[in-house]
């Protein structure tokens, strides 16, 4: 599951392949009646805001960091891990990757709140019996797991900071 992780995180193409198919996948099971190449070639344009957003952020935390693509892949599996780097400049460039990323995170709750109620609205207005119950689900299921993947990724940040803040203080007292 790590390697796929690093690929993934590595090849931002795999990324959006990977979800345009899921996407569109989706969209096929709840309306069925619709043609795959025309569904495939909507859920792809309508993804272009997304790939630009991500890609606004990993150029943002590349900057921060002051590495490339494979550095941040390398500072991403230690937050996951919770492995404190030893070199000082890696463990720099880790301390502004998660303060990054933990100030990113400051409007968490309202943009769950937005998305719940963006998934609501889309639910009582879709037109059928089939499409209501599939986006029900959606809207039920979709906010849950982001939340929890959210809760998991806050926490190992926090962990991450806590054990940075602790290393740097433990490298102070020796120097001292």
């Amino acid at each position: 599951m790590n390697r796929l992780h690093t690929f993934l995180t590595r090849n931002l193409w795999a990324q959006v392949a990977l979800s345009v198919l899921g996407a569109s996948a989706l969209v096929l099971l709840i309306s069925p009646g619709e043609s795959p190449a025309a569904v495939l070639i909507r859920v792809a344009f309508s993804s272009l805001g997304g790939v630009a957003v991500l890609l606004a952020v990993r150029r943002k935390e590349k900057r921060a960091t002051g590495t490339d693509t494979t550095g941040l892949v390398t500072l991403d599996g230690r937050i996951r891990s919770g492995d404190v780097p030893t070199d000082p400049a890696e463990r720099e460039a880790l301390r502004a990757l998660v303060a990054k990323r933990l100030h990113r995170t400051r409007n968490r709750p309202w943009a769950l709140a937005f998305l719940v109620l963006l998934f609501g609205g889309v639910t009582v207005l879709t037109a059928g019996p089939r499409e209501t119950i599939g986006f029900g689900i959606l809207a039920v299921a979709f906010p849950v797991w982001i939340y929890f993947q959210g809760r998991k990724q806050l926490r190992r940040l926090h962990r991450m900071r806590e054990a940075l803040r602790e290393e740097e203080r433990g490298f102070t007292q020796h120097a001292a």
